[in-house]
């Protein structure tokens, strides 16, 4: 019962579709409180076969509208929820942040505000050393952040159609007049943000994030900051930009670059009260950093706080999970082709402990893309409280098809024992197809599980 809606205080649950379309739903008893659509009037959302170059002209990443696709933000102080609509005439293209009151769902702080940016640069797609911001080829695929008063937005493509570049651009939370403008390869190609959805995490001052395939170092200097591919990154405003604090990159980039083993396929976070990022990709590796001295680019090895092989197989096209109870803590993964894993964090040795790990060898995982994304809920680190929650395609390819998807619980500190799953009974439980890089949410008893069945099911006690 946190917002004030309705006449009185209840639990809210916000849904943003690519029909752009926003719904506050109470999240007891499933009142509507509004529904509002923020197309560009005379405009619609964007098809997947406007994307007319990617994927060689058959684009099926989405199945049909591309309208809100990042997950919004809220600022819980103002009330307000940030996100990106997309809207196109099927020949112009256009990407608005707005900023609405979660109570009423109307447009404040001047929204919405038109995307737009160019920097300096001789990069894929520039004009006279200019690289300007495409709003049909850019995707805005993450999680927005925000951060000491700026709304952050990142960007990746379609299918890798080009030119395309990986920006992060910034707006005042208050007034949404852009602050900062950074691209990942301004004098290169490529190099967007994806990590299966997920925000870009952050501290107290710093953002970090992981770009994908794209152009490593300048000028034949593979430690140039000016292009940053294929790297993990600790980006730290300055005036109007991001300055780059820390990166690794991966010894191997080239090879991931030329096999589109993207670096940064797995959504990247910041391992609570430790000074370590942990993040993964396409191959099958999670790298754990220190979030203040990444490792850099080194040609004959990888100097990072430690390299968690899962298997060339383990595509990790997923979001891991963390949880700590009163004697573990644990690093959840459960990649394509692969067990579910609980790696144990040993505060000792700053490293993911293998000889500690619990591994669900169950039948029925992940095999196609995307891997699963998960979830935990607990009563604080109360033993005995600890769940993890993990939704993933049943069967088939999710990276390009809809396909039947499923919710399983697992005990968080035994993950060898499933709690329940949705279809043990599936004519009562069962949601209808897998959402991919949704997560399930769970707050008050209940666990609220996104489809793309045109629906989201809630889930409870009986």
């Amino acid at each position: 019962g946190h917002v004030f809606i309705g006449g009185g205080y209840h639990n809210v649950v916000y849904i943003a579709t690519v029909n752009n379309t926003l719904y506050a739903y109470d999240g007891d008893n499933g009142t509507l409180y509004w529904q509002k659509n923020f197309t560009r009037s005379g405009w619609r959302p964007p098809m997947n076969t406007d994307m007319t170059g990617a994927c060689g002209g058959t684009y099926t990443n989405f199945s049909g509208k591309m309208g809100i696709v990042g997950t919004p933000v809220i600022d819980t102080a103002s009330e307000t929820m940030y996100f990106v609509a997309r809207s196109t005439t099927g020949s112009q293209f256009a990407q608005y942040l707005h900023a609405v009151s979660i109570v009423t769902g109307n447009e404040v702080a001047g929204g919405p505000k038109l995307i737009t940016a160019a920097v300096s640069g001789i990069g894929d797609g520039s004009v006279n050393g200019t690289v300007t911001f495409d709003s049909q080829r850019q995707n805005q695929r993450q999680g927005l952040t925000l951060l000491n008063g700026v709304v952050y937005v990142s960007f990746s493509s379609h299918c890798d159609w080009g030119p395309y570049h990986g920006w992060i651009l910034g707006y005042d939370a208050g007034t949404l007049q852009q602050q900062v403008v950074y691209n990942v390869t301004p004098n290169g190609y490529a190099g967007g943000m994806w990590e299966s959805g997920m925000a870009m995490a952050a501290d107290g001052g710093n953002l970090y994030v992981v770009a994908g395939n794209g152009t490593v170092g300048d000028s034949g200097d593979p430690t140039n900051l000016t292009n940053r591919g294929e790297s993990a990154l600790k980006l730290t405003p300055s005036g109007s930009t991001l300055n780059v604090a820390s990166y690794f990159t991966p010894q191997d980039f080239q090879f991931l670059n030329d096999n589109d083993l993207d670096y940064g396929t797995m959504g990247g976070f910041l391992i609570p009260n430790s000074s370590y990022f942990l993040t993964g990709g396409k191959d099958g590796n999670l790298y754990l950093l220190d979030k203040d001295a990444m490792g850099g680019y080194v040609p004959s090895v990888n100097q990072v706080q430690q390299v968690v092989p899962l298997g060339s197989s383990s595509n990790m096209h997923c979001q891991a999970a963390y949880y700590k109870g009163s004697a573990k803590e644990f690093i959840y993964v459960w990649s394509e082709n692969d067990v579910l894993r609980a790696i144990p964090f040993d505060r000792g040795s700053n490293q993911l402990d293998r000889t500690g790990e619990i591994d669900f060898l169950g039948t029925g995982g992940p095999t196609g893309q995307s891997g699963a994304v998960l979830s935990v809920s607990s009563n604080g680190s109360t033993d005995g409280t600890g769940i993890l929650w993990a939704s993933y395609a049943m069967s088939g390819d999710a990276e390009s098809f809809v396909t039947p998807g499923i919710l399983r619980a697992f005990d968080a500190n035994d993950i060898t024992r499933e709690l329940w799953n949705n279809q043990q009974n599936a004519a009562r439980d069962g949601a209808g197809t897998y959402a991919k890089f949704s997560p399930p949410t769970i707050a008050d008893g209940h666990v609220y599980l996104p489809t793309f069945s045109n629906r989201v099911v809630v889930y409870g006690l009986r």
